[in-house]
């Protein structure tokens, strides 16, 4: 097989995300760090399922080029967790390398992997080798020594696999972490997965099917979390009929969106129009929905259509709410147009943190955090909904940040990220923000702000491990100090004064120390307040101590000290 055409590519994306679909537990078991995490298998398998569903609406004679471009556009608004950008950024770079193509060869799909990773490296600030990123490097560098003209698919697909595997299996060599626990690389083995599944396809042979117990949770897994109800946005008048939404696959690149855009706001409101230089994602509400869409014509395939009546939907969702549903109405993000200068958008878990980031000032929290990464496009939407030319976004975790950063890419506002990577240093980012003062000015106070507050953070195992000098079993509580792993504990209450103590003594001003005290979902009212009495015993008086209630998830406490 000399060349593949779109309908094997889109077969191979569809058997790529099925395997790793299949494997993602194992793919998740290989995570190193004790405390639960964002599970890379989990997030990969997200990202690429958000390409599956695309694809598979592709008709038989669909263009490579194509294929591809519809898959690196849902995968980056699918991308999850560091590892599912990653991902994305691979497969976004792969299909520029295929773009305008109607058939693709061995040197095409080397070509295309190359750019991939090219692509990926460029946009981690500081990349890891050991990781997914070297065995797609060294995967595509290999491919790129033995490929001739007279190569064929298969043959090239198996060389990129071989050398991908070895790479894989000399990760440990590169990450000593790794060799301790004695696993692989998560990331780098989730790629071999996808390309595995890929391969198949490549060989002539059938999509590998999903299995039994994952087609059983592939419909909850792969919705969105914040997929909106129409209707839902509005609990007063509805102005127009329809919820209006739709992709343009752009025919010319360079052509101007805002034409489009103006002309969609004088036929309805809540007018959002996002592009890149592959598509252009469009949302209006209008009485005219075919002529949005005649519109939309004009720059391109139109695809991802979706019309709904939100006065139906309004009438028939009052005639069946009860009234203790409608005091657990869910948000919905409503696209907006920016009307003042600032504004906040922050990632949380907790009724009480997400209470807490709206007391601040920000106008949308997204739900996620440790275990629940949400998508590029959960932090777009979030965004888009927040009425201000500019918009500061909050990850308030490590593998957040990166889906944060693509979501800036692709809105249609200014939009800075602050690389904030726990709670506390969110909190005292928005606490310093001067609403008086430009953008630059607010980012240089809010990162010395944030990057001064010491972060405690007490969970348990959720493996056996040994982790920076510390030999660790499932169910033990672990103290974490700024991220690493500090000491383990047997008991809850000593874990958080020991904790405490260590981050007030390294803060050194005791006489304008602050400490807050976050207790999560686990955790009692009762029970946080004999804690709280515990750490005032223990630190000296002139230090004041907050307790609030975080109700967040997989943390039994969050410390702040600043």
């Amino acid at each position: 097989m000399n060349v593949i055409h779109g309908l094997m590519l889109r077969d191979a994306f569809v058997s790529g995300a099925n395997n790793i679909a299949n494997l993602k537990q194992s793919v998740d078991a290989l995570n190193v760090f004790p405390v639960p995490d964002g599970d890379t298998g989990t997030n990969m398998s997200m990202t690429i399922g958000a390409a599956k569903r695309e694809v598979a609406r592709l008709a038989d004679n669909t263009p490579v080029g194509e294929v591809a471009q519809t898959a690196a556009s849902a995968l980056l608004r699918g991308a999850r967790g560091n590892s599912g950008v990653i991902l994305s950024l691979l497969f976004r770079g792969f299909s520029k390398g295929l773009a305008g193509k109607e058939t693709a060869g061995a040197k095409d799909l080397v070509e295309a992997l190359s750019l991939g990773v090219e692509a990926a490296y460029k946009a981690v600030m500081k990349p890891t080798e050991g990781t997914i990123l070297t065995v797609a490097r060294l995967a595509a560098e290999h491919a790129a020594e033995v490929v001739t003209d007279e190569t064929t698919v298969p043959e090239i697909w198996d060389e990129i696999l071989s050398a991908g595997r070895i790479a894989l299996e000399n990760t440990p060599e590169q990450l000593p972490v790794l060799k301790k626990a004695g696993v692989v690389d998560a990331g780098g083995r989730g790629l071999i997965v996808i390309f595995e599944g890929m391969g198949q396809v490549f060989h002539g042979g059938e999509i590998i099917p999903l299995g039994e117990e994952t087609v059983k949770k592939s419909v909850a897994e792969f919705e969105m979390p914040n997929e909106r109800n129409a209707a839902g946005e509005y609990e007063g008048e509805i102005t127009f009929t329809y919820c209006t939404e739709f992709i343009v696959l752009r025919a010319d690149k360079e052509a101007d969106p805002q034409p489009l855009r103006s002309y969609l706001e004088s036929i309805g409101d809540s007018v959002v129009v996002v592009d890149d230089e592959d598509i252009i994602k469009c949302h209006v509400h209008t009485d005219n929905p075919g002529n949005a869409l005649q519109k939309a014509l004009e720059y391109g395939m139109l695809t991802n259509m979706k019309i709904e009546n939100m006065r139906e939907q309004h009438a028939n969702q009052r005639a069946a709410v009860t009234p203790q549903a409608s005091q657990e109405n869910t948000f919905a993000y409503q696209p907006v147009d920016p009307s003042q200068e600032y504004g906040f958008v922050a990632v949380a878990a907790g009724e009480g943190l997400r209470q807490l980031f709206l007391d601040l000032g920000a106008e949308n929290v997204v739900s996620g955090g440790q275990t629940m990464n949400p998508s590029t496009d959960d932090i777009l939407s979030a965004i888009q909904a927040t009425p201000a030319k500019n918009v500061f976004v909050l990850p308030n975790n490590k593998n957040i940040i990166m889906a944060a950063e693509q979501a800036a890419k692709l809105a249609d506002r200014n939009v800075a990220v602050l690389p904030t990577r726990t709670i506390p240093q969110g909190l005292s980012a928005m606490l310093v923000f001067d609403a008086g003062t430009g953008v630059n000015e607010n980012l240089l106070g809010m990162t010395k702000a944030f990057e001064k507050v010491g972060t405690g953070q007490v969970t348990f195992a959720a493996r056996d491990s040994e982790y920076d000098g510390h030999k660790i079993k499932e169910g033990e509580i672990l103290a974490l100090e700024n991220g690493k792993v500090s000491f383990v504990e047997k008991d809850i209450s000593k874990a958080v004064v020991r904790l405490t103590r260590n981050l007030v003594r390294k803060d050194g001003d005791k006489e304008n120390c602050f400490v807050t005290l976050i207790y999560g979902e686990e955790v009692t009212e009762e029970q946080a307040a004999q804690v709280e009495e515990a750490l005032r015993a223990k630190l000296p008086e002139e230090i004041e101590i907050a307790l609030v209630n975080g109700g967040q998830p997989v943390y039994y406490y969050i410390i702040s000290v600043e």
